[in-house]
């Protein structure tokens, strides 16, 4: 027979499992008819609680995990500090585990925290993650998760984000006003909805301006350095270069860098570079690299501030709310004019 757990019964009425979960537990903000409908079902399917992990639950470990695809990003790095922070005002301890950008590692992972090592999960998804069962799986286990920067839109949960189209758009915008034409846009991956936003404000910027897109000009490599540099470096070795350059990941920025001293182009009479990044050395590479720096501390911060208002509440389903905070344009040497 097959088991039933949440999950099917959820799809069996199209209903979120959230809301079948706060179904059984007779929660007040679920109607009588939708209470019904998931009680008969639930009885004909011969539905049976996991009571091992209702009694979990009940536990608190003071442990929550932080999930991220990689640490050599300064961006996380400054994120696991705010987290932190407000971790110890909580008497908390931390678990910092790394997916290395392997979808498969990454839900391996989640199912290893099921059996209540932690009371909550803050999360920063790898650029593979399509299939997201491992995350339906947490809520379904009543294990509280906060998204920060690489968010998953199908969980209803608190999503911490900066505001990447407009950061997008921005730094498209400032490669144009410095005189750039053929703009490439390099990235990782289409999965991730951060990348999506901050491609979409570029191509924005792109038209806005009466410059026609070119998705040649679209450059997706991968976590594979080897890889992305080759590709990097057949696009600079055309005849029509790209005179600007718009990393969307900080260590693409980085192998612009490194292409071009291998290239001799300089940078930046030759071609121009922007990328993400929050990078504290930026200032010191050569040239000081023009950045749109995120408020990686902050949003670590507001991540674990929400995960414990809902370790607070555990009865209550945690609301799906997107808290988006701004990232800043620092211009340095690398898009002047000089």
């Amino acid at each position: 027979m097959d088991h039933v757990n949440l999950k099917r019964l959820a799809k069996e009425l199209n209903l979120a499992v959230s809301t079948v979960s706060r179904a059984l537990s007779d929660s007040h903000d679920i109607s009588i008819e939708t209470k019904r409908k998931v009680i008969n079902l639930a009885k004909e399917l011969n539905y049976q609680p996991n009571p091992f992990a209702r009694s979990l639950r009940k536990r608190s470990s003071k442990t929550i995990a932080i999930i991220l695809p990689e640490i050599a990003n300064n961006y996380f790095s400054l994120a696991i500090n705010g987290i932190e922070e407000v971790a110890q005002d909580y008497d908390y301890h931390v678990l910092i585990y790394l997916t290395h950008e392997n979808h498969a590692k990454e839900a391996s992972i989640i199912r290893h925290l099921l059996n209540g090592r932690v009371d909550g999960v803050l999360m920063s998804l790898s650029i593979e993650t399509e299939d997201i069962t491992h995350l339906q799986e947490l809520q379904e286990n009543n294990i509280p998760i906060v998204f920060f920067d690489r968010i998953c839109d199908s969980i209803d949960t608190v999503k911490i984000t900066t505001n990447d189209y407009e950061s997008g758009y921005l730094a498209t915008s400032h490669l144009i006003s410095k005189g750039c034409k053929n703009i490439a846009y390099l990235t990782f991956s289409g999965n991730l909805s951060i990348e999506r936003q901050r491609m979409k404000g570029y191509q924005d910027a792109l038209i806005q301006h009466n410059l026609v897109p070119n998705d040649h000009y679209i450059v997706r490599c991968n976590t594979n350095t080897k890889e992305s540099h080759t590709k990097i470096k057949t696009l600079f070795s055309e005849e029509n270069r790209p005179d600007g350059i718009f990393a969307s990941v900080e260590l693409l920025a980085i192998l612009c860098y490194e292409v071009c001293a291998e290239m001799k182009i300089n940078i930046p009479n030759d071609i121009k570079i922007i990328g993400f990044s929050n990078l504290r050395t930026a200032s010191l590479l050569n040239p000081a690299l023009t950045t749109i720096t995120q408020p990686a501390f902050d949003m670590g911060k507001e991540a674990a501030k929400a995960l414990f208002e809902a370790l607070k509440k555990p009865q209550i389903p945690m609301e799906n709310r997107n808290i988006v905070l701004r990232s800043t344009l620092i211009e340095r040497v690398s898009t002047s004019n000089t």
